[in-house]
């Protein structure tokens, strides 16, 4: 069973619901919330069916009736999970109040990486550094290691958090770089910029096992991973052998064919749904720090990608703090008419509007613009109250 936790303010998303569960239900308000139950088992709806219908509890259940779907208010669905605490041997309830819990303490998350304590009721800046001949933004600029280091070390004069290091291009259309090209662009970079700067905190933008592991055993921290496990599953046991963290990424294909035509029923559904499942891999593992990634730009058209940021604050209940990254993405510049050079501002809009939905590490090219996104964000998130 997945369970999330909908935010039905938007009129579009709750008209989207009632329509999708047949409902004649005229009751939006402002502060309504949906809880979905999808992926039943059989006995879990039977549970379900009998313990909603025994307390009196209106819900809709879909078609296929592998969906059920409350509408009401969060302090409603905990009355609910308490009520069928009685009536849910599968532990239902426990999952339901996990589902609840996370989603109202999601601000109250922290991580400590390498020293460095994350409070997730603040925003975080993740520098991006291509070692790559070919990325869309600047491929090229950073593929001599000295360049690279410079780079890095400009950025984070600049106040990156993380620095995000990547060896192969993830731009629609790219090739597969095999491991030795990839390590050799990677591992000398993560080394110098460590010998420089021993207490950064660097992550590294990889789908291989191999990759993972050395580059961990260099000085890395963070293994930034676009396939969310799929490409190579052992890539998670290699993380959690080091304690490091983790960031789960949803792409629909991969990074030569994922923008051939790709379509979704409900783009949120379908990638809260990947993450919830990569992240029940990933716990079992035991890795300590997951964060998650809807992954803008990987797969997606340029209204799924709006309509993912619109309900960026969706995929709260997952548990883990949210990354996005937007920067210099085409659906901005598709959007505005725009060429690289000129998307910087609009995406630091574009940031801006994620940190209010939800996300808390912002990936970008601009350090500068994200910084002072960063301290203005904290700093209204912490004023005084008098």
């Amino acid at each position: 069973m997945i369970a999330q936790i909908i935010n039905l303010a938007p009129p579009e998303v709750f008209k989207y619901y009632m329509s999708k569960y047949s409902a004649n239900d005229n009751r939006y308000s402002f502060g309504f919330y949906g809880l979905e139950l999808r992926d039943l088992r059989s006995s879990e709806r039977e549970i379900l069916n009998e313990g909603l219908s025994e307390i009196g509890e209106l819900f809709y259940q879909s078609k296929n009736q592998d969906s059920i779907f409350l509408l009401g208010s969060i302090r409603k669905f905990k009355a609910v999970a308490n009520r069928l605490s009685n009536k849910s041997p599968a532990g239902i309830s426990l999952k339901l109040f996990n589902t609840i819990n996370f989603f109202e303490s999601y601000e109250l998350t922290n991580y400590t990486i390498k020293n460095k304590l994350f409070e997730f009721k603040n925003a975080y800046v993740m520098g991006v550094l291509n070692v790559t001949p070919d990325s869309f933004s600047d491929g090229g600029k950073y593929l001599e290691k000295k360049d690279a280091v410079k780079h890095a070390l400009r950025l984070l004069d600049e106040g990156a958090d993380i620095i995000d290091i990547g060896g192969e291009s993830s731009r629609p259309g790219a090739e597969n770089v095999d491991t030795e090209t990839e390590l050799d662009r990677i591992i000398p970079v993560v080394i110098d910029v460590l010998h420089e700067r021993p207490d950064t905190i660097i992550s590294v933008d990889t789908t291989k096992e191999e990759i993972s592991r050395q580059a961990l055993e260099a000085g890395a921290q963070i293994i930034n991973d676009i396939s969310g496990g799929t490409y190579e599953p052992q890539i998670m046991k290699r993380i959690a052998e080091h304690d490091a963290t983790y960031i789960i990424m949803h792409m629909k294909g991969t990074p030569r064919d994922m923008q051939e035509h790709p379509s979704y029923e409900n783009i949120v559904e379908e990638v809260y749904d990947f993450l919830y499942k990569q992240i029940k891999k990933a716990t079992a593992e035991g890795i300590p720090n997951i964060f998650v990634d809807p992954g803008i730009g990987f797969g997606k058209r340029v209204d799924d990608n709006f309509n993912l940021l619109n309900r960026l604050d969706d995929f709260k209940s997952l548990s883990h703090p949210i990354v996005v990254g937007v920067s210099r993405k085409s659906f901005i510049r598709k959007t505005l008419g725009l060429n690289i050079e000129e998307s910087d501002l609009p995406t630091s809009m574009m940031e801006s509007y994620s940190l209010s939905k939800g996300a808390r590490i912002i990936r970008t090219h601009n350090v500068k613009n994200g910084v002072m996104l960063r301290e203005l964000f904290n700093r209204s998130n912490n004023v005084t109250v008098e």
